[in-house]
């Protein structure tokens, strides 16, 4: 497929064309669906795909901000008109009678949905199929794999992604697209299989900052503005390390003093800063409460299909339990204390800009790769932004990762365009 396919638009561009009457809903579809006969035996990014329902689907788009984008599904989602099966054989065949909330509410704003991405098991750590687009013996992350390598790899413009550690960052990351975790409750979890109340987050994947915004805006019913109207003045950046620093690979700490040197001289004001040593409690109290909430919300499957659950989660969930009230609320108790105290931590700043991933993505499809870098965002409930920033020594994709205050996803969402112009630049 040419360079000029549709297929490799931007989603803002691909609307901002089919409202001028110059592309139509079917047309773009057709140009995935070309893309996915030519990449999908390597990538394989879906957990459930029918051309045929797509281009139905495409000619019933209805008119809105969406009208007519293919959309990737993780699979953690319920679709109506795809089974949902969670990662797990235990569901296989699932089919739900409704749509999750933020599929309902992406079909209402015109998206099309393409089909059912592959998550990891119960979107923890067990990988799925699905390859890295860049080079197939690498993972793509997860565990919103599909997701990121359907994006990464021009099989369709938007996904969604769920993350309760990295989820969302780090695959983006690893598969060069741009990937947008929301503030905490942005985008409606109804219709999710939920593990982590405290934790999980519904959030996007696209080609860029403006097709992050757009998605997830009409979803979540919100206007996060357009990233690509550029602010007038440079951005108060802190460069954040973060207390994961010591994961880092060499080429993370060249990308980090790489893009510190671009931002600079882009004219961003600069300056360290790292987290207080309080917040590195987050290190103990984060699996806590994700594998003991996890373990909670995975009642049924505990007690009446054990057997279905791999070993590895079955021994996180058992270790979730077994950490009792007392250790749960000590956890809860902590992240309340850090969410109120991190916007003094960014006093006089608009932005953190961090590491999204250790390196690039690792050799094998065994293992999605470290959530180091993300965790504590997740935790702290804050909104976050990955853009790609070059490449590893391997010639994958590596990241760079945004963070703002909770609640300021519109003005995040336009300081991680600027960074992301900046080192595109």
């Amino acid at each position: 497929m040419s360079a000029s396919s549709p297929a490799d638009l931007t989603a803002t561009e691909a609307a901002r064309r089919i409202r001028a009457g110059r592309l139509d809903a079917a047309s773009l579809m057709e140009a995935c669906l070309e893309r996915i006969a030519a990449r999908e035996p390597a990538v394989r990014a879906f957990a459930a795909f029918d051309a045929d329902q797509a281009r139905r689907a495409a000619r019933a788009a209805r008119p809105g901000p969406l009208h007519g984008l293919p959309i990737g599904v993780k699979d953690v989602l319920d679709t109506a008109d795809f089974p949902s099966e969670y990662g797990s054989e235990i569901w296989a065949g699932h089919r739900p009678r409704a749509d999750a909330a933020a599929v309902a509410w992406a079909r209402a704003a015109g998206g099309v949905v393409i089909g059912k991405t592959v998550t990891t098991e119960f979107a923890t750590r067990r990988p799925g199929a699905t390859a890295n687009p860049h080079n197939p013996a690498h993972t793509p992350g997860g565990s919103s794999s599909g997701s990121a390598a359907g994006v990464g790899g021009g099989l369709f413009p938007l996904a969604f992604g769920t993350q309760t550690a990295g989820s969302i960052i780090r695959p983006a990351a690893y598969c060069g697209a741009v990937g947008y975790k929301p503030s905490f409750g942005t985008i409606a979890r109804l219709g999710m299989k939920v593990m982590s109340e405290g934790l999980d987050t519904i959030g996007v994947m696209a080609r860029s900052v403006a097709d992050c915004a757009l998605f997830a805006g009409a979803v979540a019913g919100c206007d996060l503005g357009d990233p690509d109207q550029q602010p007038g003045v440079a951005p108060r950046i802190g460069l954040c390390r973060s207390p994961s620093w010591g994961g880092a690979a060499p080429e993370t700490h060249a990308l980090f003093e790489r893009v510190a040197d671009t931002l600079a001289r882009a004219g961003a004001s600069l300056a360290p800063r790292e987290l207080p040593q309080r917040f590195a409690a987050l290190v103990e109290a984060h699996p806590v409460l994700m594998n003991a909430e996890s373990a909670a919300s995975m009642g049924w499957e505990l007690l009446c299909v054990r057997d279905g659950i791999s070993e590895g989660l079955r021994e996180r969930l058992d270790w979730g339990l077994a950490q009792g009230p007392a250790a749960l609320s000590t956890a809860r108790a902590t992240f309340a204390a850090l969410q109120d105290g991190f916007p003094a931590a960014m006093e006089g700043l608009d932005i953190l800009v961090t590491p999204a991933a250790p390196g690039e993505a690792p050799a094998g499809l065994e293992s999605t790769g470290d959530p180091a870098f993300n965790f504590i965002w997740t935790t702290l409930h804050v909104p976050c932004v990955t853009v790609p920033a070059g490449t590893g020594p391997h010639g994958l994709p590596l990241g760079i990762q945004i963070v703002g205050r909770r609640g300021e996803d519109r003005a995040v969402l336009a300081w991680a365009q600027w960074v992301a112009a900046a080192v595109a630049g």
